[in-house]
């Protein structure tokens, strides 16, 4: 921002990206477009650097918790402010939705990778992959924040080490209710 009396002032886009009206209209040619280009790149960059860092790592149970952090940094690096705008236009929450559906779709992968590689216990790996996806909306509205005092990072660390201590061979392996002993009141 510059200042001026005082005052900040905020710089127009182009000046602030280094460029020109021209080229962000290379891009796009309507600033719905732009907004909708750039948030698409948001994500697609988003979601290559963190599956670069999921690759990397060996470890089934880690890869969970890298991929977990890898979204945490990557949504906090916008504003409330930018979530409010991107889940208020819906073209731009229509993209938010389905890169939300879409990290719960690879939370589940990584479950089943892990459960095959016996890192993990056999579970409904579906059910914790939309715990996380409502976890994901419920960090970015702010609500989860609000509640806890946490900051976006914070919040999906603990998630990862929440879903992944439940996840564990021999650590809150319950039985399913189908094969759980009942209650004597369950019994009459």
């Amino acid at each position: 921002m510059d200042q001026i009396e005082g005052h900040e002032v905020r710089r127009p886009l182009p000046r602030r990206l280094s460029g020109s009206w021209a080229t962000l209209y290379s891009l796009a040619s309507t600033k719905e477009q732009l907004v909708l280009t750039v948030t698409r790149a948001f994500f697609r960059g988003a979601t290559a650097e963190i599956e670069q860092a999921v690759q990397a790592e060996p470890d089934p149970r880690q890869r969970i918790r890298v991929y977990l952090a890898g979204v945490g940094t990557a949504m906090s690096r916008h504003s409330h402010a930018f979530y409010d705008d991107m889940v208020g236009y819906e073209p731009t929450a229509q993209i938010y939705r389905k890169n939300s559906a879409a990290a719960a779709r690879r939370v589940h992968e990584l479950i089943e990778e892990g459960v095959q590689a016996g890192a993990f216990r056999v579970l409904n790996g579906h059910f914790a992959a939309q715990v996380v996806a409502v976890t994901i909306d419920a960090v970015q509205s702010g609500v989860l924040l609000e509640r806890t005092g946490l900051t976006a990072g914070d919040a999906f660390s603990e998630l990862g080490d929440l879903l992944l201590d439940g996840l564990s061979p021999g650590h809150g392996a319950f039985a399913s209710p189908s094969t759980a002993a009942r209650s004597p009141r369950d019994q009459a």
